[in-house]
């Protein structure tokens, strides 16, 4: 029963998403002035409406496969709620939803650091040592392959040394960059 109501809850998302972004955003004058571009909204256009029937096809496939079950019901889903605020999947949206207020004052290095001890953590990694060397090493290797690679500015934070910390990373791999072409 929750796969069905999580998956309602999406299309009705997308719905919304749809009518109120997708169909209302500006088209650029330089794009809507030359027949021959593609227009700006086609893709989301196109995404959305096959994410909606995905989960229409969805959705039906989920009624069909657990109707006449006696825990596709509603009372079974209402006595199953507390169990899913317990769970490690609710405890892991919590760590990513603190992650996202976060992010912005302390910075992606520190973030993604703490992130990734948290849900070690949650997976039942107990040796600590472990999980602040394995955190800080896959967080540099995201840095490296997202700023250095690709080029995508990741927030510095507004805490006055995280920002200096993640401003001499940044230096670095531009000095590696520079070094390699």
């Amino acid at each position: 029963m929750f796969e069905l109501i999580v998956n309602i809850l999406l299309f009705i998302f997308l719905v919304f998403t749809f009518f109120t972004h997708v169909l209302e955003a500006p088209v650029p004058a330089m794009a809507a002035n030359n027949p021959y571009a593609l227009q700006p909204d086609v893709w989301p256009k196109a995404i959305i409406i096959l994410l909606l029937i995905c989960i229409a096809i969805n959705i039906f496939k989920i009624i069909k496969k657990n109707k006449g079950k006696e825990d596709f019901t509603l009372s079974a889903f209402i006595q199953s709620v507390p169990k899913f605020f317990t769970s490690k999947m609710f405890l892991g949206m919590v760590i990513l939803f603190v992650a996202s207020l976060i992010l912005d004052a302390l910075g992606f290095m520190v973030t993604t650091i703490l992130v990734l001890i948290a849900y070690g953590f949650l997976l039942g990694e107990r040796k600590i040592v472990r999980l602040v060397i394995a955190s800080v090493c896959i967080a540099l290797v995201l840095y490296i392959v997202f700023n250095g690679m690709l080029s995508v500015n990741l927030p510095r934070g507004t805490v006055g040394f995280l920002r200096n910390f993640a401003l001499f990373l940044e230096s670095i791999v531009s000095g590696v960059k520079g070094i390699f072409g």
